[in-house]
């Protein structure tokens, strides 16, 4: 999941935040932009002992994105800057407008990278560095939607179908919202059958998503499914529902 940034004096590797220590934290997991708001902020601090350098921009949906490269209708002020340790800084995004539908939200990705200070030996030779990418989501939601986001996981529909001899749960997202899960957990009917942990994921509005079931997955006819979705502050939120017959 690492790519090369550069090679010159030093090598330096770019990896997630997660990957190995990051000293740049930021204030949150997601960004809800609501539709009618001229532009939100987002808090970004230095925890470490070193200054780093700060680059951000918003792709829509392009792991590989550049700043030079990234496409979305959102600005951010300023994209550069660098942050002293133990010192914060607020980054400022501004909607530049688009031509997105009106009746759910859309789904962009904010993303932050910390470039760390290039040591003094790395002058008389080669050294490895890590640079770390937060890769955070950012729902650009609409104003007057119909129904509220608290809903939308308990409006989720679940069923089970049959693809080339493997067996899947499906989940059917009605609602204008994207809805993540932390996790997914499937709990048979049969007598004595231990749940299942499916993993975790995301399923758009309007839109489904499936989960590969194992080949002896039990009598899932009258099982339950498990999860545990991802409001708009962060927080976990475990939920239940029947699977559809």
């Amino acid at each position: 999941m690492s790519r090369t940034l550069s090679a010159i004096g030093a090598v330096v590797l770019f990896a997630y935040a997660g990957m190995a220590h990051a000293a740049v934290v930021i204030a949150g997991t997601r960004v809800v932009f609501p539709a009618q708001a001229r532009d939100v902020s987002l808090k970004v601090e230095n925890k470490g002992t070193e200054p780093a350098l700060v680059q951000a921009w918003i792709d829509d949906g392009d792991e590989a994105s550049s700043p030079s490269t990234a496409r979305a209708p959102f600005a951010i002020t300023p994209p550069v800057f660098r942050i002293d340790p133990g010192h914060a800084h607020t980054l400022r995004i501004v909607h530049v407008g688009d031509g997105k539908p009106k009746e759910r939200e859309a789904l962009y990705w904010l993303n932050v990278l910390e470039i760390p200070p290039k040591p003094a030996e790395a002058e008389s030779g080669n050294l490895l560095q890590f640079a770390f990418r937060h890769r955070l989501k950012l729902f650009h939601r609409p104003k007057g939607l119909s129904t509220a986001p608290e809903r939308a996981a308990s409006d989720l529909r679940w069923s089970v179908e049959r693809d080339g001899g493997k067996m899947r749960l499906r989940v059917d997202n009605p609602s204008p919202y994207h809805v993540s899960f932390q996790a997914v957990g499937l709990s048979p009917g049969g007598k004595g059958d231990a749940a299942r942990d499916l993993g975790g994921g995301m399923v758009g509005p309007g839109a489904s998503t499936r989960f590969s079931l194992p080949d002896a997955a039990g009598d899932i006819r009258e099982g339950k499914v498990g999860f545990v979705t991802i409001n708009d502050f962060g927080a976990a939120i475990p939920g239940s529902a029947a699977i559809a017959p």
